[in-house]
């Protein structure tokens, strides 16, 4: 499997899944967008994944890449008819690209909180297996509040009813994290805009008390983000998707 990754800023890497792609000897290439990287020749790649950023998918004047990246997962996704998996960020920008609507959220999410499937979530190809209700990494201010055509909604919490959702059925986003390791909340909270959204909604010595309880609950998050992984990689591997894109060479 050759896989494209989209990332946003340095620290928020495909993380455990970087471990998941060795153990079965793929390659990625992984493109820095917000240092200026640019896109490669999209049809070699059988998945793309996004990855999460401090950034928001309406901010296109500041950061002029965003249009460029929406065209490519819109032809991905729409012409190319490939895979695509998008966390947090890339779940949002999935829906931007493919005509849905994004805001600054009602309610943020921040820190270890639950997610529920929807009855359709509960017989999705990608969620099988995965815990309900299940314990997720929360970090985002902004949301999906209208969702493309032919869009579905797999999994929802109280204060975001887009956590998970599946366009056609090839692309999913989730708006929470699966790739933790044990040095992503120490390095996410060095991005500015991450450790006031943190502070905000944990208080004083938050850095310390989320990375404990990552820590402590580790194993569960890989094991979630395990099941996922398996799951998303006989989609990317099977018949539908193979015709597509033919054998490989």
């Amino acid at each position: 499997m050759r896989i494209l990754v989209l990332q946003h800023a340095s620290v928020e890497h495909p993380g455990i899944l970087r471990q998941f792609f060795k153990e079965d000897g793929f390659s990625w290439h992984a493109v820095e967008l917000d240092e200026g990287e640019t896109l490669p020749d999209l049809e070699p790649f059988d998945l793309m994944l996004a990855m999460g950023g401090p950034q928001d998918v309406w901010q296109e004047d500041e950061h002029p890449w965003l249009r460029m990246e929406k065209a490519a997962i819109r032809k991905f996704v729409v012409d190319m008819q490939r895979p695509y998996l998008g966390i947090c960020l890339g779940h949002q920008l999935l829906a931007s690209a493919l005509g849905g609507t994004v805001a600054p959220a009602a309610l943020p999410e921040v820190g270890v909180l639950t997610i529920a499937k929807t009855d359709v979530g509960h017989s999705d190809p990608l969620m099988r297996g995965a815990p309900d209700p299940m314990q997720v990494l929360q970090w985002h201010g902004a949301e999906i509040t209208g969702l493309p055509p032919q869009a579905t909604i797999l999994a929802s919490s109280p204060a975001c009813r887009v956590q998970a959702f599946r366009f056609q059925d090839h692309a999913y986003g989730l708006q929470f994290h699966v790739e933790i390791t044990k040095d992503t909340v120490g390095e996410w909270a060095e991005i500015p805009t991450y450790a006031c959204s943190l502070d905000t909604a944990m208080g004083s010595g938050a850095v310390s008390r989320l990375a404990g309880e990552v820590e402590a609950l580790l194993p569960a998050f890989n094991r979630d983000a395990r099941t996922l992984y398996d799951n998303l990689k006989a989609l990317v591997s099977g018949p539908l998707a193979l015709a597509t894109r033919g054998p490989a060479p």
